[in-house]
């Protein structure tokens, strides 16, 4: 194994209570992120960071330039840690993250963050089709309802159902204490 990094996508304020899109879990997620960097930080492990913005001004939320699009302050990037700017669910899409994590001779990601159903989904299946080798802390990462067809499906289903479908054949699926005692 070249390196690990730990990937944050789209812990953007817009997803947190009183934020134009906020999810259920979306705090409980984010401490656990927030665990999860600082103990990365701590083992010099590379942290890469995904923000989110539209291209539009009309955008339902991550509007450029928005305080809503900024990433919340408990994962907060630090200097020398890389940000990466998108404009899609996926987190490769059009964007500079290959070339960071190459760059940073990284084989193997740790990814956390929201929702779980679009970019967590979206990044972790493009990482895994490019070769990467990737865990999702599923306790870190967050999701909101849904409705299909006039049924309402309720949060904690959605992200089940989409960890659950990462799990078979793109990541391993972990809660962040496991990952925190494999890191220690």
């Amino acid at each position: 194994m070249a390196s690990t990094a730990l990937l944050l996508i789209d812990f953007q304020n817009d997803y947190f209570e009183g934020g134009k899109w906020s999810l259920v879990g979306s705090n409980e997620a984010v401490e656990n992120a927030a665990r999860l960097l600082a103990a990365f930080r701590a083992k010099g492990v590379p942290v890469v960071h995904v923000r989110h913005e539209f291209e539009t001004e009309e955008a339902p939320f991550f509007v450029p330039g928005s305080a809503g699009a900024q990433i919340e302050e408990r994962v907060a990037p630090v200097t020398g840690e890389a940000v990466v700017l998108k404009h899609f669910a996926n987190s490769f899409r059009d964007t500079n993250l290959k070339a960071v994590l190459d760059e940073l001779n990284v084989d193997t990601l740790v990814v956390v963050g929201a929702m779980s159903h679009m970019c967590i989904d979206a990044g972790v299946r493009a990482a895994a089709d490019l070769g990467y080798e990737v865990t999702v802390a599923q306790d870190a990462c967050a999701s909101r309802d849904q409705e299909a067809n006039g049924i309402r499906v309720p949060a904690q289903q959605v992200h089940a159902a989409f960890m659950a479908a990462l799990g078979f054949a793109y990541a391993r699926i972990a809660d962040t204490d496991v990952l925190l005692s494999e890191l220690a």
